[in-house]
């Protein structure tokens, strides 16, 4: 089935790691990229951060991108896959394919059985894992230096040819809807997505990642044309939309040569009968806002999220409103954490909820930026009061002392974010679909650096006033004031 697989030896691949830590094959799209020496110049960087490895990256003719940064002294290393397709491209039809497809990929190939596949990343030390998000999915291998190889060889595996027999999908069918009861049960999670079904009504960003149960019921693997499953490979994994990602203990060259042979049969778009059909779907995320309410009488707690239109990964409120959301902050009652914003002391010294924090979610041409709370039932009304005042007296009360503590905060959550050859490939990966690019650390750096208090007051004037907000609640909620009333006290 396959030619002369590219192996190269540890010594060839060690001997590249101090010329590649040296050389930046960075893409230069349109967004503008600090240079370490710029940065250095400009502002104190520490070292560790103007000592970061490089990231390079290859795109082949076929539009498939291969990136991928090597960390000296690593004996382990992370690649994967990451596909520009979720739940937010599907149709009504096929909502679900993405996460379902995800469950399939386990279930065994032509070439390995479910049980071969587990015994032989187990032998390895590997771990083997893959997600779904509404806008992208994942399938990542954490392995030894020596067997990258191999781990590329099971990711095309089970990407490109999972079996999806008949009796796989009946019982992958069960372990779904068992798995969306037990989701159903966390009121957080049940919450947030009535949320964005609320915000953005009637788009692929309104839909679950875990699809209706109808469809879970009806999705197919037969071999007639609308066999919903291959049709969604077939329509979705494209050359230009998936990016093979690495981290830790690799050799790019060696990385491109195994995604070449392994991936290089990925077409590149769509032909004219599947550009025509109803399989394709991206739609644009216009939030609508809206109101969800799910009264439960016999629960004594209520859960809500209250949201407004944030911005997308490439607006220029996206940093603002990072650090709009450091500022903000959360509280919870269990863990004791001191309270930094005015929201948060309110909320703490009243007793008015058991937790409050702040989200702020971005998508490719939107965003939601919000707070979750649970209360007690009989405290929703003054916890929904002093949420609205705060939202309505939020732009006033920003001090440079905010910004700068908030900065602080943010930097450091973004470098442990980065700890482990995982977490960097998973930047890499989602960077690239998103961005075009990956952003360095200096970068990041330097923009927080540039915000300034009139920047965050803009960010949350744009976003608060006087606009519409989603919002969704579950459990004892009939304290919850009314959607006009909520919309007329932020302003």
């Amino acid at each position: 089935m396959f030619g002369k697989l590219p192996i190269r030896s540890s010594a060839a691949a060690g001997g590249g790691l101090l010329r590649r830590a040296l050389r930046s094959r960075v893409n230069n799209n349109d967004a503008r990229q600090l240079s370490t020496a710029e940065a250095a110049h400009d502002t104190n960087f520490p070292s560790y951060l103007l000592e970061n490895p490089t990231t390079e990256i290859t795109q082949f003719p076929s539009g498939l991108r291969v990136a991928s940064e090597t960390m000296l002294g690593a004996n382990t290393a992370t690649v994967g896959v990451w596909i520009d397709a979720g739940s937010r491209y599907e149709t009504i039809h096929n909502n679900g394919a993405a996460h379902f497809l995800e469950h399939m990929a386990f279930k065994g190939t032509p070439r390995r059985t479910q049980y071969n596949l587990e015994v032989e990343i187990e032998n390895m030390g590997g771990h083997l894992n893959a997600y779904t998000s509404r806008e992208q999915t994942v399938y990542f291998a954490k392995v030894f230096e020596k067997d990258v190889p191999r781990a590329m060889d099971i990711l095309a595996d089970i990407l490109l040819r999972s079996r999806l027999d008949a009796a796989a999908v009946e019982r992958e069918r069960d372990v779904i809807l068992r798995e969306m009861k037990e989701v159903n049960k966390q009121n957080e999670e049940l919450v947030l997505d009535h949320l964005h079904a609320t915000a953005f009504d009637g788009s692929g960003l309104g839909r679950t990642i875990l699809g209706p149960e109808q469809n879970i019921k009806n999705l197919t693997r037969d071999d007639l044309r609308e066999d919903d499953l291959r049709e969604y490979i077939d329509t979705h994994y494209l050359a230009p939309q998936m990016v093979i990602a690495g981290a830790g203990a690799v050799n790019h060259s060696h990385l491109c040569e195994l995604a070449d042979y392994y991936f290089g049969g990925l077409k590149s778009e769509l032909n004219e009968e599947q550009k025509n059909s109803d399989a394709v779907c991206l739609d644009t995320g216009n939030f609508a806002g809206g109101d969800c309410r799910i009264h439960f009488n016999s629960d004594p707690m209520a859960s809500f999220a209250l949201a407004y239109e944030g911005s997308s990964w490439t607006s220029e409120y996206a940093y603002p409103l990072m650090i709009l959301q450091t500022i903000i902050g959360s509280f919870d009652r269990a863990v004791g954490k001191n309270p930094t914003s005015q929201l948060c002391y309110d909320v703490a010294a009243n007793e008015l909820a058991n937790s409050i924090s702040t989200f702020n979610t971005c998508y490719k041409d939107t965003g939601l930026f919000g707070f979750y709370a649970v209360a007690e039932r009989e405290k929703v009304h003054d916890l929904a009061a002093c949420m609205t005042k705060n939202i309505a007296q939020l732009v006033h009360h920003i001090t440079e002392e905010d910004v700068e503590r908030a900065k602080i905060a943010l930097k450091a959550t973004m470098l442990m974010g980065l700890d482990g050859n995982t977490n960097v490939c998973e930047d890499i990966g989602r960077q690239l679909l998103t961005y075009g690019r990956r952003i360095t650390p200096v970068e990041i750096f330097q923009r927080i650096e540039e915000m300034t208090v009139d920047d965050i007051k803009a960010a949350a004037h744009k976003v608060f006033y006087d606009k519409d907000h989603a919002m969704a609640a579950v459990g004892g909620i009939e304290g919850m004031p009314s959607y006009e009333w909520l919309r007329n006290n932020s302003m």
